[in-house]
C-alpha cells in the first residue's frame, strides 16, 4: 500500500468518524508497512495506539480491505523513541513543536496554535490576559483557570498555546493534557485492567493538569467522582488546573453540585463572540501567510473588510473561507477580487446569513423571561420554566438549521420527541395567546436584528 493510498482512506474515513474524532485518533497514524495481511500503523503514545484499537480498527481494516489491499489484520505500535512525544498536526514543525519527554498528553497539538499566532480583541482580552499568566510557570492567584465559549471563538487555541509555552518555558515540568473523553476512557481503562493506582499516581503526580472539554464528563458518576478526588488532590499540593468547557460551570447540566463549585473556585472566563475588529485583525494576520503559500496571490481592497462583516459565526469558517479564496485564486491565476469572492464563496455567504444559534436564543429567551438559563434548560417542569423552553424550542426551530435530535441535545440531553411536543404546543398557543404572540414577533425581531 503507497502513502496516497492511506491518504486517500483518511479522506473517506474522515468523513464517516467527524472532524474532531479524526484529529484526535485517525490523523496521527502514520502508515509503517503491510506484509503477510498485517497493516502496521505507528502511533505517538500507547494510550492512542489502544484507543484506536478499540474504537477504529475494524473501521480502519474494512476501509483498506474496501481500497482494494489484501489486509487481515491492522496493528499500532509504539514509533522507537516516540513513546511520549506528540506530533504536530501540521507539515511545517517549528523549533517548539517537540515536547519534552516528561510532557504526558493523549491530544495532538497543533504547532499552529501559539499565543503568538493568537489574535487579541477585546472579545478574548482578559482569556489571553489569564492564559498567559498561567503558561508563564509563576505563582498564580487563581486556580483553576476555566475558559468557556462557543465553537470557534479561541478554547482550543488557547489552551494548546499555554501548552506549548509551559513546555518552551519550563522542560521539566510534568504536565498533563488531555481531553474529558480521554481521562474518562483512561479511568475506565484502568478500573478493567486493575490499574488505578497506575491511575491515580499518574494524575496526580503532576504539576500541571490540563482538561479540554471538561462538558463531557456530564452524566458519568464515577468518572466525576475520580475527577473531583483528583481535582482536590492537585489544588491541596498546589499545582495548577486548567480547564476549558463550552459553557460556564453553573449552566453545565449533569455535573455534580461539589464539582461546580470547585470548578467555579478559580477564575472563571467567557471567550465572547467576535467582534467586527476582531474578525477583520484575525483575517489580516492570515493574508500574509497564505499568501506566501500560494504563490503571492494579490487580494484587492474592501476583500477583507466584506468577510469580517459577512461571516460572524465561527472563526475557524472565517480562516477556511479565506483558504479557500487563496487556493482559488492560485488555481485560476486571478487576483482576489470581490466578484471572484461572491463567486467561490457563495455557499459559505449564504450559510452566514443564517447565523442564528440555538446558544443565543436560550440567552435571549431566560433574559427575556427573566429566569436564569440553567434553569430553562434543565430538567425543572414548572411553567414559569417549561413555556420560555418550548418557545426557545420553537424559535430554534424556525431560525436555526439544526435537526430535532440536536435542538435536544442542547437542551439538556432532551429527546426529539420532547422538542417536537414543545414546537407543536407554542403552534398552537400563538394562535390563541397574544402574550405568546406578540413575545415570539419580539424575540424573532431582537434575534435577526
Amino acid at each position: 500500500m503507497t502513502e496516497d493510498t492511506w491518504g486517500q482512506i483518511r479522506q473517506t474515513l474522515q468523513k464517516t468518524v467527524g472532524k474532531n474524532n479524526y484529529t484526535n485518533w485517525i490523523e496521527p497514524l502514520e502508515f509503517a508497512g503491510l506484509a503477510d495481511g498485517v497493516a502496521t500503523f505507528h502511533v505517538p503514545t500507547q494510550f492512542i495506539g489502544d484507543w484506536v484499537s478499540r474504537n477504529f480498527a475494524d473501521m480502519i481494516l474494512q476501509a483498506l480491505v474496501s481500497a482494494g489491499e489484501s489486509v487481515s489484520r491492522v496493528v499500532f505500535e509504539v514509533a522507537a523513541g516516540a513513546a511520549r512525544v506528540i506530533r504536530p498536526n501540521v507539515a511545517e514543525k517549528p523549533a517548539v513543536a517537540k515536547l519534552p519527554e516528561d510532557f504526558v498528553t493523549g491530544a495532538t497539538l497543533d504547532a499552529r496554535h501559539t499565543f503568538d499566532s493568537f489574535v487579541v480583541g477585546k472579545p478574548n482580552e482578559l482569556a489571553h490576559a489569564a492564559a498567559r499568566r498561567v503558561a508563564e510557570g509563576g505563582p498564580v492567584s487563581f486556580n483553576p483557570l476555566f475558559l468557556y465559549g462557543g465553537v470557534g471563538l479561541g478554547k482550543t487555541h488557547l489552551m494548546h498555546a499555554i501548552a506549548w509555552e509551559l513546555a518552551r518555558r519550563n522542560p521539566e515540568a510534568r504536565v498533563v493534557y488531555l481531553s474529558a473523553e480521554q481521562f474518562m476512557y483512561r479511568f475506565v481503562q484502568a478500573l478493567r485492567e486493575r490499574a488505578m493506582m497506575e491511575f491515580k499516581q499518574l494524575f496526580r503526580s503532576v504539576d500541571i493538569l490540563m482538561i479540554d472539554d471538561v462538558q463531557f464528563i456530564t452524566g458519568k458518576d464515577s468518572t466525576q467522582e475520580e475527577f473531583f478526588h483528583t481535582f482536590n488532590a492537585l489544588v491541596d499540593q498546589n499545582k495548577q488546573i486548567i480547564i476549558s468547557g463550552d459553557r460556564a460551570p453553573g449552566e453545565m447540566e449533569g455535573i455534580e453540585d461539589r464539582i461546580k463549585s470547585r470548578l467555579q473556585s478559580g477564575l472563571v472566563v467567557d471567550l465572547h463572540p467576535t467582534n467586527y475588529e476582531l474578525r477583520l485583525g484575525i483575517l489580516q494576520s492570515k493574508v500574509e501567510q497564505f499568501s506566501s503559500k500560494f504563490n503571492n496571490i494579490g487580494i484587492a481592497d474592501g476583500v477583507l473588510e466584506f468577510l469580517a462583516h459577512r461571516i460572524s459565526t465561527n472563526v475557524r469558517v472565517l480562516e477556511g473561507a479565506l483558504m479557500r479564496l487563496f487556493a482559488f485564486g492560485e488555481l485560476v491565476g486571478r487576483e482576489i477580487t470581490m466578484e471572484l469572492t461572491q463567486d467561490c464563496l457563495a455557499d459559505v455567504l449564504r450559510a452566514s446569513d443564517r447565523k442564528i444559534t440555538v446558544e443565543e436564543i436560550q440567552r435571549k429567551v431566560s433574559d427575556h423571561y427573566n429566569i436564569r438559563l440553567s434553569d430553562m434548560i434543565g430538567p425543572k417542569r414548572m411553567r414559569v420554566y417549561a413555556r420560555p423552553r418550548q418557545m426557545a424550542m420553537y424559535l430554534a426551530k424556525q431560525l436555526t438549521s439544526r435537526s430535532l435530535p440536536e435542538i435536544g441535545r442542547r437542551f439538556g440531553g432532551r429527546d426529539h420527541t420532547t422538542v417536537m411536543h414543545g414546537v407543536k404546543r407554542i403552534e398552537q398557543l400563538k394562535e390563541t395567546d397574544s402574550q405568546i404572540a406578540d413575545d415570539l414577533e419580539l424575540l424573532r425581531r431582537s434575534l435577526e436584528g
